[in-house]
């Protein structure tokens, strides 16, 4: 479906404490032509947020009804609020260009899969579960009942990786990043991207991009 757009979609799922975030932020730091997805919700903002940067705020009644219209490409009630992904935003990101990120949990990039076949899956995976439990430690954030909740529930979303097309396996920081890097690097490379960022080109040298199954 997105071969008609000339930016790529990345969907980056992984158990907590796997270092996603960290890997995602070092990747949209050496790569500019990235944009990370900003979510819509509607819990209130917290001090410092603002609309539009880390995320669409907006009501209850208006996230149900743009839902029921089919707006966003994967949502979830979580705790009491609703957070989706719009896919206004997402395809008018990519239409000019931009290739999205998306930071996602398994049950979204199922949901997004279904719109987008081409959407590239990436899981990201711990070397080791006791690698997972002292990453969660060293963070210094939960309480260890929550640390073992968390472990537990790392098992169930890594039951899920077969799920994606790629996995990374977070050992070394430098090397993963790396791998990061070059999936999405490749990922530019595919036949439809290429066609829909160089259309004159490829007329010009008699290529039709509809012939590309």
């Amino acid at each position: 479906m997105n071969q008609h757009f000339s930016g790529s979609l990345f969907m980056v799922a992984a158990p907590s404490g796997a270092g996603k975030s960290t890997l995602v932020n070092a990747l949209l730091a050496q790569e500019p032509a990235i944009k990370l997805s900003i979510s819509t919700t509607t819990r209130p903002p917290r001090p410092g947020e603002e609309h539009g940067r880390e995320y669409f705020f907006t009501t209850t009644e208006d996230f149900i009804a743009r839902a029921d219209a089919g707006e966003f490409l994967e949502w979830a009630e979580v705790h009491g609020n609703y957070y989706g992904t719009s896919r206004l935003f997402v395809e008018e990101q990519m239409r000019a260009g931009t290739d999205i990120l998306l930071e996602i949990d398994w049950q979204g990039a199922r949901q997004v899969k279904k719109q987008f076949p081409q959407a590239a899956g990436i899981f990201i995976l711990p070397p080791s579960i006791a690698a997972l439990e002292e990453r969660l430690h060293k963070r210094g954030q939960d309480e260890p009942h929550v640390i073992t909740r968390r472990l537990l529930a790392a098992g169930g979303e890594i039951a899920h990786a077969p799920e994606f097309e790629y996995a990374i396996i977070n050992e070394e920081f430098p090397v993963a990043l790396l791998e990061l890097s070059a999936i999405v690097r490749s990922a530019r490379c595919r036949f439809a991207q290429q066609a829909a960022r160089n259309a004159s080109l490829f007329a010009q040298l008699g290529i039709h991009a509809e012939q590309h199954g």
